[in-house]
């Protein structure tokens, strides 16, 4: 399984060929360092330590700051270790994006944005109380939780009742996002769709558990892409032409769609 440590920088809005909108999310990844490698026969599995987001040695903890000097490498701010990672590593080497592609799968894991303590109408999505006729202030009220006295009540409240409480700061995984677009030269992933936790949070991006093998990639509008898009109206010189070639492509487009929907019926 392939993992690195990255930090969501914001979502985008890019463009396929075919006209479609993509919304996806900008992670830079940091080289992430080995700073250790665990095997069967001394820690029972495979897995390697993590080192990730360069700091100063006073930002860390002794004891931190002891295992980047005996690997002999820059202090980091962040540790981690990833069980049964793909290939091979010595301490000292960096995982960089390359090792992703565009069209695989990947889950991406973070931490979701914290609420605070908030009331469950806004926790819950329940629904507000009357907002007339002298109903003072019962309108934020979550009402009754049927747990008081009475012989078929429990007069206590039972694990798990929706309720006012803590909101966020939760850790979630999304699944099967499609990796975009890979940019090695500055440790940029672009994923598609949105990723838990706000701007400047840390997250983990490993391989799709549901989808490992799976790839689709997206064609997406370059600027050679677009010049051969330019040209290509250019030698239309009527509009009616334009106009007929775009409701061809629009035509065509509602067949592939419809394609998979036919033989489904003819198999039938």
């Amino acid at each position: 399984m392939k993992y690195i440590l990255g930090t969501k920088i914001g979502m985008v809005q890019l463009y396929e060929t075919s006209g479609h909108v993509i919304p996806s999310t900008v992670i830079h990844c940091e080289p992430n360092v080995v700073l250790e490698i665990k095997t069967p026969e001394k820690h029972g599995h495979n897995a390697i330590k993590v080192g990730y987001k360069t700091t100063k040695e006073n930002k860390n903890n002794q004891a931190h700051n002891g295992i980047f000097k005996k690997v002999n490498v820059p202090a980091r701010k962040i540790i981690r270790t990833f069980t049964n990672p793909t290939g091979t590593f010595k301490i000292g080497d960096l995982i960089g994006v390359s090792q992703f592609t565009p069209g695989e799968y990947v889950d991406v894991q973070g931490v979701t944005r914290g609420r605070g303590f908030t009331g469950a109408i806004q926790r819950w999505n329940f629904k507000i109380g009357p907002l007339s006729h002298g109903a003072g202030y019962p309108h934020r009220y979550q009402g009754s939780i049927a747990m008081g006295r009475g012989g078929s009540q429990a007069q206590r409240v039972a694990k798990g009742k929706k309720m006012h409480g803590h909101y966020g700061h939760e850790t979630v995984t999304m699944q099967n996002l499609n990796v975009v677009l890979v940019n090695n030269d500055e440790n940029l992933l672009i994923v598609s769709g949105a990723i838990p936790g706000p701007k400047g949070e840390t997250v983990l991006i490993k391989s799709s558990y549901k989808r490992p093998n799976e790839k689709i990639k997206v064609d997406l509008i370059t600027k050679v892409s677009q010049q051969k898009i330019l040209q290509e109206n250019e030698k239309l010189e009527d509009k009616e032409q334009l106009h007929a070639a775009n409701v061809e492509a629009e035509h065509q487009e509602q067949v592939t769609e419809n394609q998979p929907e036919v033989k489904k019926e003819e198999q039938k």
